[in-house]
C-alpha cells in the first residue's frame, strides 16, 4: 500500500497563523507529533508513514518554525508553545490524544500532559526534560543580573542578524550533515528540503527564526515544572540517547517527579535518536503504543 503525503493545514493561536501537516485518517485514534527546536513537522515523516494506517497522525510546526509564523517580538516562551499545542488539539476537536515528541517539543508536550491530564492517553518524550539539575546549577552559578544583561546583548545581536543564506540546497545539506553526523544522506537531504525557503535572490535560508537561538533567562520555577510533571497521569515513555548531551532522568533523579514513567536509553544514539536508530525507535514506540 502506497501512503499519500500529508496535507498542510493552518490554525490560529494567539493571533499567529500556525501550520500543521495532517496525514489523514479522521476517525482513527489521534496521534500528535511535536518536533524539537529549530526543526520542523516534516522531520516526523518516516514515523508518520509507518503509523498513519492505524492512527490519525498530525504533526505541528511550532511558532517560529517550519511554515508557521514568527512572533513579532522575537521572544519564544515555552508556555506560549504549550498554549499552541492546546489550541491545536482543541481545534482538531479530538481527544484524548497520544503524543510523540522530541527535545523542546517534549518539554512542551509534557507540560500539556500535566496541565490537561484527561486529554492525553499516552505520551512519548525524546530527551524532553530540558537542562539537567547539574546544568541548571552551573548556569545559575552566574548571578541573575549578569545573565539578564547577557540576554539583552544576545537579543540585540539577534535583532541585527539576518538569516544565513546558502547559495544552493547542497550547501544547506552539507550544513545539516555537519550539525548531526548520525544522519544518513537521505535523512539529511529530506530534512534540508523541507527546512529551507528560497529567497528572492535565489539563495536558500532555514525556515526557523534566528531569535530561536536566544532563550529566556529563566523559565518557570523548578517547583512549578515538577508539579506539572507530577500531575501527568497517563503512561509516559522517556527516551534518551547514550551519546547525547541530554541527561538521563533515571540517573539524575528527575524520574522521581513522574508517577507512571519508564526510561529507555538507546546505545550508539545522540539527541535525535528517532533518526539515529529509526528501526529500534519504531519497535519501541509500537510496543508502548
Amino acid at each position: 500500500m502506497t501512503v499519500a503525503g500529508p496535507n498542510s493545514q493552518t490554525f490560529i493561536s494567539q493571533r499567529l497563523r500556525l501550520n500543521y501537516v495532517d496525514w489523514g485518517g479522521r476517525g482513527k485514534p489521534p496521534l500528535v507529533l511535536v518536533h524539537g527546536g529549530r526543526d520542523h513537522a516534516r522531520s516526523w515523516d518516516w514515523t508518520a508513514e509507518q503509523l498513519c494506517r492505524d492512527w490519525h497522525v498530525v504533526a505541528m510546526d511550532h511558532r517560529g518554525h517550519g511554515d508557521s509564523d514568527w512572533v513579532s517580538d522575537g521572544n519564544y516562551r515555552s508556555n506560549d508553545m504549550v498554549y499552541d499545542l492546546a489550541q491545536l488539539v482543541h481545534q482538531l476537536g479530538v481527544g484524548p490524544v497520544t503524543i510523540v515528541s522530541h527535545s523542546m517539543g517534549g518539554n512542551v508536550a509534557l507540560r500539556y500532559a500535566g496541565v490537561f491530564p484527561d486529554m492525553v492517553r499516552k505520551i512519548v518524550a525524546i530527551e524532553g526534560l530540558g537542562p539537567s539539575p547539574q546544568r541548571q546549577a552551573e548556569m545559575r552559578a552566574t548571578p541573575y543580573p549578569e545573565r539578564f544583561a547577557k540576554w539583552i546583548g544576545d537579543k540585540r545581536a539577534a535583532s541585527a542578524r539576518t538569516p544565513r543564506k546558502y547559495a544552493s540546497i547542497e550547501d544547506a545539506f552539507r550544513r545539516m550533515i555537519e550539525e548531526n553526523s548520525y544522519l544518513t544522506e537521505e535523512q539529511a537531504r529530506h530534512l534540508t528540503i523541507h527546512g529551507v525557503n528560497r529567497n528572492e535572490d535565489g539563495t536558500f535560508s532555514w525556515k526557523f527564526d534566528p531569535h530561536l537561538n536566544v532563550w529566556e533567562v529563566e523559565d518557570i520555577g523548578d517547583q512549578f515544572l515538577q508539579q506539572v510533571w507530577s500531575a501527568i497521569r497517563c503512561p509516559t515513555l522517556l527516551l534518551y540517547g547514550a551519546n547525547s548531551w541530554a541527561s538521563n532522568p533515571a540517573k539524575d533523579g528527575r524520574i522521581a517527579y513522574f508517577k507512571n514513567a519508564e526510561v529507555i536509553e538507546f546505545e550508539n544514539a545522540g539527541h535525535w535518536l528517532h533518526h539515529d536508530q529509526f528501526e529500534r525507535f519504531m519497535a519501541t514506540l509500537r510496543d508502548f503504543l
